[in-house]
């Protein structure tokens, strides 16, 4: 009976490292889910950058022509 108790107590502490171990393994994918999350709004703001440059750049391009045919 006794070796049965021991062989269910070290089962208990590997169940025990089994599940701080996933607690980890948790907390680590939850932490690349906002570091990918802050990233995804990083590349969405570069983008909005790079629509109003283009914007910018079509308004000159448009004021230019417009400059050119009234003189």
């Amino acid at each position: 009976m006794r070796c049965i108790n021991k062989a269910a107590d070290a089962l208990t502490r590997q169940a025990d490292a089994l599940t701080r171990q996933a607690d980890a393994l948790t907390r680590q994918a939850d932490a690349l889910t906002r570091q990918a999350d802050a990233l995804t709004k990083q590349a969405d703001a570069l983008i909005k950058q790079a629509d109003a440059l283009t914007m910018q750049g079509i308004a000159k391009f448009n004021s230019l022509r417009i400059s050119e045919m009234l003189y």
